[in-house]
């Protein structure tokens, strides 16, 4: 794994104690890969203002917030609202020990040739994840600062394969026992869930606790995920954990159903 220079970032400092449960909890336009690792390590996740309307609508709709000190303020950003950062409480997770699928798609995947890899085309999995997408968070600078995650040995990806087409997928950054799984696609009905179920199973077979799927949904429930307090997810992220690396190799979609 390279071992590059890293800035110190200010994220270290900030406290969700009293922060809220919905929406923003900081404002701030700094994606450095560095800066952004260390956001997922306080429990934050992006979500980048695309458009000068947006950084604008932002401005609006939280600057008495942030006047009162409810949502934090990166200091010397030079467009401080050009980035939301959110952290939900509660926060949805898939314990890794608990992880399930539902009785339909395990009947749909026992009769698929779909097969899964990890790591194999991560920047191609980010790019699925925002096309055809009108207003996508993903934007370029935040894709750049992933892919230098990812070659650096934080951000992963899940591919689900039908032949040699690409059909489904996930991406995100693991955080010691925690793999918080940013977005997902999928091309074909049902390879999306595969592809976080496929995900789910080799974050346990590396020592991984629990899969963090940030925004609650009905579908990602029928996969165990379950919302947890955020003071909760946040002692998840300090758990003692000596990683161990995803297996990347090519097998049947099907063994999930096992």
């Amino acid at each position: 794994m390279p071992s590059p220079v890293r800035p110190r970032s200010a994220w270290g400092l900030l406290d969700l104690a009293t922060a809220p449960t919905d929406g923003p909890v900081a404002f701030g336009n700094d994606l450095n890969p560095w800066s952004l690792l260390d956001a997922y390590r306080q429990g934050l996740y992006p979500f980048p203002a695309t458009t000068v309307e947006h950084r604008l609508i932002n401005e609006l709709s939280y600057e008495s917030d942030v006047a009162a000190g409810r949502i934090a303020l990166q200091t010397g950003s030079r467009d401080p609202y050009g980035v939301a950062w959110c952290s939900p409480d509660p926060r949805p997770v898939i314990p890794v020990a608990q992880a399930h699928i539902q009785r339909s798609l395990r009947r749909q995947l026992r009769g698929v040739a779909w097969t899964a890899t990890a790591d194999v085309c991560f920047e191609r999995v980010v790019a699925q994840c925002r096309e055809g997408r009108t207003e996508s968070w993903l934007t370029d600078e935040l894709l750049a600062s992933l892919t230098r995650l990812h070659e650096c040995g934080y951000a992963h990806s899940v591919e689900i394969w039908d032949g040699d087409d690409l059909i489904g997928g996930v991406y995100g950054v693991r955080i010691g026992a925690v793999f918080s799984a940013d977005s997902q696609f999928t091309l074909r009905s049902g390879a999306g869930k595969a592809a976080v179920a496929e995900l789910t199973r080799r974050f346990a077979e590396a020592g991984g606790i629990a899969v963090d799927v940030q925004r609650d949904s009905d579908h990602i429930r029928l996969l165990g995920a379950r919302p947890i307090p955020r003071a909760q997810y946040l002692e998840l992220l300090r758990t003692p954990h000596r990683p161990s690396p995803l297996r990347t190799g090519r097998r049947p979609v099907r063994l999930l159903t096992d």
